[in-house]
């Protein structure tokens, strides 16, 4: 196994069926070592390990499954206790720094309904010296998001989804506000419980940013990690990256399908609402127009955008103008006829226009009949407080033909 600085995160996989295992009740220690070393697998089942800061016994059951932070098993509780219930998960690692981090975050979130609850941590030592380091964890029924997608081949409604995201954006607004990045919402990490209701978990490569300018980019999970930073093309890792990760999850929720990233292309796509499409496209898309945050996020999924009603103007005089959508002149024309009204024509919506000349639709529009890109563009100026004025093609051509 890489080291942790060497390796790319992964999720948990499934691995398969333990080649000696046992339908004994009891194993010595030395059995059961020598057969962990034979087969690579840290525990194995029949195992009972001990917590010395509860007291508490675990006897191992099965392989959940393994990924960058290490193993995970399904484990009962021996004994009693009003706190740690008798089936749960027991994810054990040779790594300490990772099960620091996971220990520290499940404290930190001990409290939140949406957050994969840690009931217990301690070290194990193997007959060899070697330290284990182990999690006793809730234990998700479901499995994780892209196990459960796969097995149910079944889709999330809209209503669902918007539910489902909104309680894990719950968790990683706690995180933001302390300024804490996950950095690994990948379907591998959020976890599928009783009612198809979705939990957070996997914080082994979350950490705090010293400001907002976000925390260089050492380790990642490829799957859902933006391409941009995959590149190289962006330093550090900022809160929006995250927001990108949840995109794709709602994606993921909407399409039913966790085998492979959403592109931006396939959005329109999607079976969900326009809005919807909205939310998702401005997650995965350019970077610098994303949410900013979970707590922005969570706005936007509760808020639609304010309808693009069109204004009024008397001149065209010294606006900076942009045009969207099919035109009923060529737009070569629409451009020749604002220059000569005094009108500063963009390309595209910028912190600088003020005037937007609107047509018919485009049937290719990003995310739909009211979410094109230079649409969703001037949707965020305006909440950033920019005026715009949005003009129908008619409201133009008359305003066009007036003289300076």
């Amino acid at each position: 196994m890489a080291t942790a600085g060497q390796k790319l995160r992964a999720g948990v996989r499934p691995l398969p069926t333990l080649k000696h295992a046992t339908s004994a009740t009891t194993r010595n220690t030395l059995s059961l070592m020598h057969l962990a070393r034979q087969s690579a697998y840290l525990l194995v089942p029949q195992q009972i390990v001990l917590s010395p800061e509860s007291r508490l016994q675990y006897r191992i059951e099965r392989l959940l499954g393994a990924g960058g932070f290490g193993q995970a098993f399904l484990a009962r509780r021996l004994g009693r206790s009003e706190t740690v219930p008798e089936l749960l998960c027991i994810k054990v690692s040779a790594f300490i720094d990772g099960w620091l981090r996971e220990a520290y975050f499940g404290d930190l979130l001990g409290d939140h309904p949406r957050a994969i609850r840690i009931f217990d941590r301690f070290p194990v030592a193997r007959d060899d010296g070697q330290m284990l380091y182990c999690l006793a964890m809730e234990y998700a029924r479901h499995g994780d998001l892209s196990a459960h997608l796969l097995h149910e081949g079944k889709a999330y409604s809209e209503a669902a989804a918007r539910r489902e995201i909104a309680g894990i954006l719950q968790v990683l607004d706690r995180l933001h506000s302390g300024r804490m990045l996950h950095r690994d919402l990948t379907p591998l990490n959020v976890f599928v419980c009783e009612g198809r209701k979705l939990k957070l978990g996997d914080f082994g490569i979350a950490r705090q940013q010293s400001d907002r300018r976000g925390i260089t980019v050492r380790t990642l999970n490829p799957f859902t990690a933006p391409s941009d930073i995959i590149a190289g093309q962006v330093p550090k890792w900022q809160a929006r990256d995250d927001v990108y990760q949840v995109g794709q999850l709602l994606g993921i929720l909407v399409k039913g399908d966790a085998r492979a990233r959403i592109a931006t292309s396939e959005v329109r796509r999607l079976t969900c609402s326009d809005h919807m499409k909205e939310i998702i496209y401005r997650c995965i898309g350019e970077r610098r127009k994303r949410y900013e945050s979970a707590e922005e996020l969570i706005d936007a999924l509760q808020h639609p955008p304010a309808a693009l009603k069109t204004g009024a103007l008397k001149s065209l005089k010294g606006v900076h103008l942009a045009f969207t959508g099919i035109l009923s002149r060529p737009r070569k024309d629409a451009i020749r006829a604002a220059k000569r009204a005094g009108a500063v024509v963009h390309g595209h919506p910028s912190a600088l226009t003020t005037v937007v000349v609107r047509g018919r639709p485009n049937p290719q529009q990003a995310a739909g009949r009211d979410a094109g890109l230079k649409l969703m563009e001037i949707k965020r100026l305006r909440e950033k407080g920019h005026r715009i004025t949005l003009l129908d093609d008619a409201q133009f051509w008359t305003l066009a033909a007036v003289k300076k």
